[in-house]
């Protein structure tokens, strides 16, 4: 029989756990865990066609879903292509915006894409990551929502709180957003990835919180680290 209390004074905590069970199974019991807990999943943000999930998205930076979605509820049924925010200009869009946090910065971005997606895209929404990338505003975790969710790509895009659980559930070591993704995309099937996306972060925001569970109490953490006693310390994005 191992002798637990031997095997810990050589390994911390963490690296015990990892010992008695790999990324590889834990992986397993994440997707088992978030499948039984939300078979079905819909889309968060509201939007009529990819380019207002793209203003969306935009939007969303450093703001909740719920806040995007009710100022945008008041925009969409009005202006919903790039013409319409351009013909608006950007004391019009802050306007329209200004309950959302940074929102000059955020109207600037959306009126200069928008310009862009007019004169060089034919006034379409660019299907690649490179093309989406390079416009104002856009990032690559914004390219890859609109990417996974736009277009159906298989993308799975990283924010603050999927970087906190994936560490949380040992899946990747935290070192940076970029580390996460691979990590993620190497454990799971990439047919799973635009569903898994969503599942992980309805769970964080109803069971796995920044500040509630801490690696120690909701049904993944517990599972996947049973030994575990004090709260995980994360390493930020």
């Amino acid at each position: 029989m191992v002798d637990e209390k031997k095997i810990r004074t050589l390994f911390n905590e963490r690296s015990f756990e990892f010992l008695i069970m790999n990324e590889i199974q834990r992986a397993k019991i994440v997707y088992r865990i978030l499948n039984q807990t939300y078979p079905k999943i819909t889309v968060p943000l509201k939007s009529r066609n990819v380019f207002t999930l793209l203003v969306s998205v935009l939007l969303s930076a450093q703001c909740t879903d719920v806040n995007v979605n009710n100022v945008t509820k008041n925009i969409y049924p009005r202006y919903y292509k790039p013409k319409h925010f351009v013909k608006l200009g950007r004391k019009k869009i802050e306007k329209l915006i200004k309950k959302i946090g940074i929102f000059r910065i955020k109207a600037k971005s959306i009126y200069s894409l928008s310009k862009i997606l007019i004169e060089k895209y034919n006034h379409q929404v660019p299907k690649t990551f490179d093309e989406l990338e390079s416009l104002p505003g856009v990032g690559h975790k914004t390219a890859s929502v609109v990417m996974s969710q736009g277009f159906g790509f298989p993308a799975f895009p990283i924010d603050t709180h999927i970087h906190r659980l994936a560490q949380r559930w040992g899946l990747t070591n935290g070192k940076n957003v970029i580390q996460t993704e691979k990590d993620l995309k190497r454990l799971f099937p990439k047919k799973h990835w635009n569903k898994l996306h969503l599942q992980i972060i309805y769970y964080g925001r109803e069971y796995c919180k920044a500040r509630d569970c801490y690696g120690i109490s909701c049904k993944i953490c517990t599972t996947c680290y049973p030994n575990r006693k004090k709260p995980l310390i994360t390493k930020k994005a």
